[in-house]
């Protein structure tokens, strides 16, 4: 375990010489979040695994305020820490809205990025999911907040075929909380982030995918953001939902060995 000088946990593992890749989770903050993707970036490239300053690893009390700005901030620490000039970033939902700020803000970083049920603004819907959720969180607490979460990352399909295992999750994301107030300041980030304006000016290649039976995030986000960015691909998928990547590994592995073979 290697730590950038502000205190956060990262590592680096591959070859030296390979591209490196960026695993930039959502709101959970893991980068654990991608290992349905390992079979093909495993022994070809750099990961760079790191969990989102708060959570996980890198657990410890948000600053106020808090912005997606500073997560770009904080991948940029990585990077640096690890002699890493420029790399490949995997960004899912909140994760792809660091890899939009950091394209904003430091493009020469970023040799391309991968956009999964991302955004350029949230919209009214997400908006709405997300007052539901933090509602629950209120009322609830923590432990009725996780055993929702898997409602709004998982068709119904996928948890009643994987039901132990959704289960075993929800034990362990109870567990490792990241706690309330860090949760709703991260959620409070992703509903002010608005790249809109700035879009067409980003010169980052993007690979956007997109579910179509994705219940937090429209899938018309997804393409709405592929239309405004200058170098982008648009996958959609008709099933995965909003954990699309865990859902379909197979279809998604095969988009993304294509993608960082081609860029």
């Amino acid at each position: 375990m290697r730590h950038t000088p502000s205190g956060l946990a990262f590592t680096v593992e591959g070859p030296v010489d390979a591209p490196a890749v960026v695993l930039s989770a959502g709101l959970g903050g893991a980068w654990a979040y991608w290992q349905p993707q390992f079979p093909v970036l495993e022994g070809r490239f750099r990961l760079v695994k790191f969990d989102h300053r708060g959570t996980g690893a890198n657990r410890a009390e948000l600053p106020t305020p808090y912005a997606i700005a500073d997560m770009a901030e904080d991948v940029e620490q990585v990077l640096n820490a690890a002699d890493v000039k420029h790399a490949h970033i995997l960004g899912h939902a909140l994760g792809g809205l660091v890899a939009l700020e950091l394209a904003r803000r430091a493009p020469s970083r970023l040799l391309s990025m991968v956009l999964v049920n991302a955004w350029a603004k949230a919209t009214r819907h997400s908006g709405h999911c997300f007052d539901v959720r933090l509602g629950i969180l209120s009322a609830e607490g923590p432990a009725a907040y996780v055993k929702a979460q898997p409602l709004f990352l998982h068709s119904a399909a996928y948890i009643d075929a994987h039901f132990d295992k959704v289960q075993a999750e929800i034990e362990h994301g109870t567990t490792h909380f990241q706690g309330a107030d860090n949760l709703r300041a991260r959620i409070n980030a992703l509903r002010r982030f608005d790249a809109t304006a700035d879009l067409s000016a980003m010169s980052t290649p993007a690979l956007v995918v997109a579910a179509q039976d994705d219940l937090l995030v429209p899938w018309t986000a997804s393409a709405e953001l592929a239309a405004a960015l200058p170098k982008s691909c648009l996958e959609l998928l008709p099933h995965g939902a909003h954990a699309c990547n865990v859902e379909q590994p197979t279809r998604f592995n095969a988009l993304l060995d294509e993608w960082l073979s081609q860029t």
